[in-house]
């Protein structure tokens, strides 16, 4: 249960400080090029190593429902920022 509340802060955390406050900057920086769609995809290279960390070790261990929460969350969040990533 533990491991589910720190995977949603971490999800919430990279979407709406992350991303939302790069896209919110992005208004305000004029002719540059956003910054946005970059962050976005940090985040999910982040989420997606987080995924692949804790959910494989999890199933390595022989917790299948743990890993499996694990892989659903993590993978979630990376693929939402993925589509943030790419409508850019």
């Amino acid at each position: 249960m533990a491991l589910l509340v720190v995977d949603l802060m971490v999800v919430v955390w990279l979407v709406i400080i992350q991303y939302g406050m790069s896209s919110w900057a992005d208004s305000y920086n004029g002719g540059n090029p956003p910054s946005a769609p970059a962050e976005a995809l940090r985040g999910m290279w982040i989420l997606v190593g987080g995924a692949v960390v804790t959910g494989g070790g999890l199933l390595a261990l022989g917790w299948r429902i743990p890993s499996l929460v694990q892989l659903v969350v993590l993978g979630a969040g990376a693929g939402l920022l993925a589509y943030f990533a790419a409508r850019g």
